[in-house]
């Protein structure tokens, strides 16, 4: 039986994961680097996209000199993060598949690589919604008042949103792992599923502006995913039983 590599220091793990550690942040740095140079292209795509449906149109303002260097920075940086994730999320395996046993490395690996996927995917859902809840908060007021949107807040609301998303839609990869682990199973999500349903909304309502659009659009697609939690629970759990 393989035994985990425990046979390395406290010490050695740490220079370990100071390297891992500097690997990604290089490889942010070089993914930010031509993102802060189109960072004008990023910003149209980022930012003026989500405002195509919205009537009336909202500007974007600046209200101090250096607020546009800082939003370049913040696209680059976000930017850079993105592009890198792959890179990211191969050093945190490659940091913790030394210390695992050959069964928990069929369990990791797929599981590094469908968080990531679900990460990415809650983000595009995000930006696929985002013309739509723009629409709906910049039409509001009606008239009465007219938009003007400083350009770092509304960044922020951006991001806000779509790392709430990206975060949600790692709730199937979660499920996987609780189920693999023993810690739950697919009787135990239908059997909850009220609680479940109050838990989302109660999440929903954390995680995004406070706007009832933006918790409704969070809240449905993550109904969704609890549905395709309990399949991937009960598939974890048949994969568990066929291996004994």
């Amino acid at each position: 039986m393989a035994v985990p590599s425990g046979e390395m220091s406290f010490l050695d793990h740490l220079e370990e994961l100071r390297w891992r550690l500097i690997k990604s942040a290089v490889a942010v740095v070089a993914a930010a680097l031509p993102c802060g140079i189109w960072w004008k292209k990023i910003f149209d795509v980022l930012m003026i996209y989500p405002l195509r449906l919205s009537h009336p149109r909202p500007r974007l303002i600046f209200t101090s000199p250096a607020e546009t260097i800082m939003l370049s920075v913040k696209i680059a940086i976000a930017g850079g993060i993105v592009l890198a994730m792959p890179v990211i999320m191969y050093q945190v395996w490659k940091f913790v598949a030394p210390g695992l046993y050959k069964n928990e490395k069929t369990v990791v690996l797929p599981a590094v690589i469908a968080s990531t996927a679900c990460f990415l995917a809650g983000i595009g859902f995000a930006y696929a919604m985002m013309p739509y809840m723009m629409r709906f908060l910049a039409g509001y007021a009606g008239g009465a008042i007219e938009p003007y949107f400083k350009a770092e807040d509304y960044m922020g609301f951006i991001i806000q949103i779509a790392l709430a998303f990206g975060a949600v839609f790692e709730l199937p990869v979660l499920s996987y792992v609780l189920t693999k682990a023993g810690i739950i199973t697919p009787r135990f999500l239908v059997d909850k599923m009220r609680y479940g349903i109050v838990a989302i909304f109660v999440v929903a309502a954390v995680l995004t502006p406070p706007d009832v659009l933006s918790q409704c659009v969070l809240a449905a697609p993550l109904l969704v995913l609890y549905g395709i939690s309990i399949l991937v629970a009960y598939l974890a759990q048949k994969q568990k039983k066929a291996a004994v």
